[in-house]
């Protein structure tokens, strides 16, 4: 009996401890669904568009001036604005807002659209693994795969270089720096982009400025 009440104030603490995570995983997906509006068919799932309010304006999909001299048809990230620009043949480019690599892991470079993916698979890198940032193992498409709706994947020569242009089932991380070194869009974004950029587009990201590694 003295054993039984013993352990009663353990499993107590047990019991309110499970509640209290509970309560808290209640909270984050309340806190998650907020940002999410109206459901887009797709195939073979459906995404969600998201509420833009949510959002600073800036990081909205427009078309904006663009004077850069790259040709028509070129994708230009800038990192340190978090745009991604796409060339249009008047002057003009459409920008999106994105999520980028944070201190550490951006990169920068030119590169070409080796393939592309619709609602791909995803597995972790190596380096992801090694640093405990994701666990090993592929992910299956759908809403809760990092990579989100469609995938762009860069290529320099014959060689991946493991970054990629992707949706994302984190639309706050839009606008910051929190990936692990790829380029993350809105799902309605990034679908569109897919459909206006094709495989060998050439893609140019910068970073403090400079094109180069």
């Amino acid at each position: 009996m003295l054993a039984l009440l013993a352990g009663a104030p353990l499993a107590a603490c047990a019991d309110l401890r499970q509640a209290e995570l509970a309560r808290q995983a209640a909270a984050a997906n309340a806190d998650d669904a907020r940002w999410y509006l109206t459901a887009v068919k797709d195939d073979p799932h459906d995404y969600y568009t998201v509420d833009r309010s949510l959002m600073r304006p800036e990081l909205a999909r427009q078309t904006v001036p663009f004077a850069g001299g790259q040709k028509p048809g070129t994708v230009i990230v800038d990192i340190d604005e978090r745009f991604l620009y796409l060339v249009q043949p008047d002057g003009t480019a459409l920008r999106y807002g994105v999520g980028v690599g944070r201190q550490g892991f951006s990169w920068r470079g030119v590169a070409f659209v080796g393939r592309k993916g619709k609602w791909p698979n995803w597995s972790p890198t190596t380096t992801m693994v090694s640093l405990k940032i994701a666990s090993a193992g592929q992910r299956e498409s759908g809403l809760d795969n990092p990579l989100g709706a469609r995938a762009l994947y860069l290529y320099q020569g014959n060689r991946d270089t493991m970054f990629r242009i992707h949706g994302t089932n984190e639309p706050w991380s839009i606008g910051e720096q929190v990936s692990s070194g790829c380029i993350r869009m809105l799902n309605e974004d990034v679908v569109d982009l897919y459909e206006r950029v094709p495989v060998g587009a050439t893609v140019m990201v910068r970073r403090n400025g400079h094109w180069r590694v």
